[in-house]
Parts: structure tokens; C-alpha cells; sequence
């Protein structure tokens, strides 16, 4: 027999490569190890391995966004696949087709989703969270009556404060059906009307623990009117139950001791309040002293000051006459009245006297004895009057009218000299006017164009041959075509660039 003859890496690598693609597709579940995270491209790249072996795995962007599943580091994993050889390196890879997670990766996930909608639904909210009294009366235990559980809580209860009342409501806490018998539990505990329930169990797998991560259970304690306190686990143990109760404790021991204080730290808050209020309360009797002090003085100077003022008031009403001598004002007022009849006694003959006078005087008027020589006197006044109006009146007009027409023959002469400065204004105005007019400068000959817009054109640049032109002259207008435009130079204004 003759020697093998060799052949390349490539083609060892290609007979692999054409091996490896004969294989069928394979479903593998696994442990993820060496995971980082997913590559800047988004593709993920890690080994999957179990207790005796390991292999190098690869998914795809597209397959582990649309997967749902969260790769990291001892997550077990379903992976539907293929083996796949990369030649330039031989490197032999698992390429995914689908990957899920399994075991209790699957499990993680399921509550993670559940925890999601449930904080979304608003049952994690600590704003829904009921407040917890400081100093429970009676409690009731909802655990196993059988475990271990039952008896730590009751030895820590009655160890930090024997006062308290315990009341333990019997469940399963895992199991088939133990999410079931916690619910009726806590319904029984709540019929109690604790202050405080208590729903503990102690540590356990994490499938033992998917008890508390049921969904019924989760609602039924955010839904309870008493406060719970959740004791599940250990203190790394978290589940739904303890995101929606009103306060999660690491372990049932810790969930006892948080509703119930020790009795010396109770005595001791006691007497420290004790002191607190009776400091407070002397305080506060010193002020009301002091205030009740200045109240009293304020009050006994107020009273002196009205008494006196009192005082003042009724020894001025004592010294009055009409208090001291009652009858003194009628006796006033009586000879008040017959100085008042005696004058009136004394007057009569000066009035009558007086009337008697005056009765005469007008039966002496010459109206009275000759009323019709008194109507005709008042009659020739009357046209004395008349006539002194009369005659007054041709004067008047006479006056009023030489008045008028020398104002008229003032005005006459100091029109001219009024208007001769404004018409000297006007007639410089009207030459500047005149000067500036562009009518007199197309006189000599200029015009001005514009173009087919109608707009003037002051710059040559903006014509080419062929436009049309409008040009205004100082009598009519002309149209016309411009043939060629010249543009003057920058320096001598000679032409510097022509278009025909």
C-alpha cells in the first residue's frame, strides 16, 4: 500500500465543512456561560455547556430579538440548530434557528413578565401601599401551622413584646393548589380584623418559592383591606407577593420584629415622651402664666380707669342745678314767661300806634285818591320811553355801520402785506420745484427708459439684445430694441465688454 497523499487546510476544512452540512437540525438545551452581551452588530455569541462539555454558540440578531428571551450567564436555554463550520478559522459553531429559555430560566422569565404588567396595572405603586400602625395589638400569621415558621414568629413575638395577640391561619405554602389555600387563608385573616398579617414562609428553591409568584395570590394581597407583611425566603428570595404588600421583609423572623417593638424600647419611648410632655407642658403652663399675668394686670388697670372715669362722670352730674335744686328750672322758665307777657304788654300801644301810621301814610298816596291820574302818568312815561328809543336808534345803525366799513378798509390794506410773505415762499418753492423737475432736464435732451416691466433701467448690465425698451421723451414716448449692450470699464469708463 502506498502512502496517503496530503491535501490542504482548506480542503480538510471543506471535506468538515460538507460533513458538518449533512448533519440534521438538532434541539440542545444548555447552560449559557461566557456571555457578555450581544456584539455590535446585535448577534450574540457564547458557549453552551452542561456538566462534561462545551460548545460555541451563535444567534442571530433577528432570532434573539424575536426570541423574548434574556441571555446571561447560567440562564438554561432550548436551542433549535445547527452545526456550522467557519473556514477561515475551522471553528465549529451551534448556529441557533430559535432559541427559549427552560428550567428555571423559564420560570424567571414568566415572573419578570408578571411582575411587568403588574407594576404597569399600578399594584406596585407605594402610593397604594397601606400605612403599617407602629405598634400592632393583634396580628394574624398566615404560614404552614406545622413548619418551623409558625414557632420563630411566636417566640419573637412574645420575646420583644408579650402584649401582642397572635392569630395563625393555616395554609399550604407550596405545592399543587397552595396558592389557592394562601388565598383562603388571608380572606380568614382579614374577617379577623387584625391590625397587621403576616404571610411568611422560610427559605426554599426557587421552584418551591413559585407559590408566592402566582398571579390570584399576588392580587389577593394587594387587594386586602388589612396591611400584609410579607417574610418569604431568605433575603435574596424576592417574589410577586413581596412587590405588592405593604411592606417585604427578608425573613419571616425580620417581618415579625417589624410590627412588633421590644417592650424595654417601648418603655423607653414611653418614658422619653413622658419627659418630653411634661417639659413640653410646664412650657407651655409658664406661658399661659405670663399671659394670664398681663391679662390680670391689663384688666385691673382697664377697671381703675373705667371707675375712674365713672366717678368723674357722676360728680359732674352732681354739681348740676337741676339735680340740686329741682324746682329752679320751673321757676326759671315762670318768670322767664312773665318778663316775656310784660314786654309783650308794654309793645302793644307802640304797634298799634305804629299800624295807625302807616294806615295813614297810604291813605295819603295820590294813587289812592286819584287812581286815574296815576294810570295816565305812567301812560306819558311810557311813551316818553318810546320815544327817546326812537330817536337813539337811526344813531346807533349810523355808528355801527361807519364801525363796519372802517374794519373793511383796514382789512383791504392789510391783506396784501399778509399774503406777500407766504406768496414770496411759494414762488421760491415753485422754482426749486421747477429746477428739480425731470421734465426740464428731458427738455435738453435727455429720456428715460424702461424695460419691458415697466421698470426704469439705470445700468446696461441688465439688458441683453432683443429686449424691448420704452423710452420717454420730453414730448411722447418711443419703442425700442436694444441691438447691443456696452458696459463702461471700471477705470476711463470706456467700454469693457460688448454683447452683440
Amino acid at each position: 500500500m502506498g502512502q496517503p497523499q496530503p491535501i490542504s487546510v482548506s480542503d480538510a476544512i471543506g471535506f468538515a465543512k460538507s460533513t458538518v452540512d449533512n448533519m440534521p437540525t438538532l434541539l440542545v438545551t444548555g447552560e449559557v456561560s461566557g456571555f457578555r452581551s450581544p456584539a455590535r452588530t446585535g448577534h450574540c455569541y457564547f458557549q453552551l455547556k452542561d456538566d462534561s462539555a462545551a460548545m460555541d454558540a451563535i444567534v442571530w440578531r433577528g432570532i434573539y430579538q424575536s426570541s423574548g428571551v434574556e441571555l446571561h450567564n447560567g440562564l438554561q436555554v432550548l436551542m433549535v440548530g445547527r452545526f456550522q463550520i467557519y473556514e477561515p478559522t475551522g471553528r465549529l459553531s451551534f448556529v441557533a434557528k430559535s432559541i427559549e429559555a427552560s428550567g428555571e430560566g423559564l420560570l424567571r422569565q414568566q415572573v419578570a413578565a408578571l411582575a411587568k404588567r403588574l407594576e404597569a396595572e399600578g399594584l406596585m405603586d407605594p402610593a397604594r401601599k397601606k400605612r403599617i400602625p407602629g405598634f400592632c395589638e393583634r396580628i394574624a400569621v398566615v404560614t404552614s401551622p406545622t413548619g418551623s415558621v409558625i414557632d420563630d414568629v411566636k417566640r419573637t413575638l412574645a420575646r420583644r413584646n408579650p402584649l401582642v395577640e397572635v392569630l395563625v391561619s393555616g395554609c399550604a405554602v407550596q405545592g399543587e393548589g397552595a396558592p389557592a389555600q394562601i388565598i383562603r387563608a388571608l380572606a380568614r385573616a382579614e374577617a379577623a380584623m387584625p391590625e397587621a398579617i403576616l404571610l411568611v414562609r422560610g427559605g426554599g428553591s426557587y421552584e418551591d418559592l413559585m407559590t408566592f409568584n402566582d398571579e390570584s395570590l399576588a392580587r389577593a394581597v394587594a387587594a386586602c383591606t388589612v396591611p400584609v407583611i410579607t417574610g418569604i425566603g431568605h433575603e435574596p428570595d424576592t417574589c410577586i407577593c413581596d412587590m405588592v404588600a405593604d411592606r417585604r421583609c427578608s425573613t419571616p423572623t425580620a417581618a415579625a420584629e417589624s410590627v412588633a417593638p421590644a417592650f424595654d424600647e417601648i418603655l423607653r419611648v414611653f418614658y422619653e415622651r413622658e419627659h418630653r410632655l411634661g417639659r413640653a407642658m410646664k412650657s407651655q403652663l409658664g406661658l399661659r402664666a405670663q399671659v394670664v399675668d398681663a391679662l390680670d394686670a391689663r384688666s385691673a388697670q382697664a377697671t381703675k380707669t373705667l371707675l375712674n372715669g365713672l366717678r368723674a362722670s357722676v360728680d359732674s352730674l352732681s354739681s348740676r342745678r337741676c339735680l340740686t335744686e329741682p324746682m329752679a328750672q320751673v321757676e326759671d322758665r315762670k318768670a322767664q314767661l312773665e318778663l316775656t307777657s310784660q314786654r309783650l304788654h308794654d309793645a302793644e300801644p307802640r304797634i298799634i300806634s305804629r299800624l295807625s301810621e302807616q294806615v295813614d301814610v297810604l291813605a295819603a298816596h295820590h294813587c289812592l285818591q286819584n287812581p286815574m291820574a296815576f294810570v295816565e302818568d305812567r301812560q306819558r312815561e311810557v311813551e316818553s320811553f318810546g320815544k327817546r328809543l326812537g330817536e337813539a336808534a337811526p344813531r346807533q345803525i349810523d355808528r355801527l355801520r361807519r364801525e363796519s366799513e372802517g374794519a373793511a378798509q383796514r382789512m383791504i390794506q392789510l391783506g396784501p402785506r399778509l399774503l406777500k410773505h407766504h406768496e414770496a415762499t411759494l414762488q421760491r418753492s415753485a422754482a426749486q420745484l421747477e429746477a428739480l423737475s425731470p421734465l426740464k432736464v428731458m427738455a435738453r435732451g435727455y429720456a428715460i427708459a424702461r424695460d419691458e416691466n415697466g421698470r426704469v433701467v439705470c445700468d446696461a448690465a441688465t439688458l441683453s439684445p432683443g429686449d424691448g425698451l420704452t423710452v420717454l421723451l420730453a414730448r411722447g414716448s418711443v419703442t425700442a430694441t436694444v441691438q447691443k449692450v456696452q458696459e463702461p470699464s471700471d477705470d476711463d469708463g470706456s467700454s469693457s465688454q460688448t454683447q452683440d
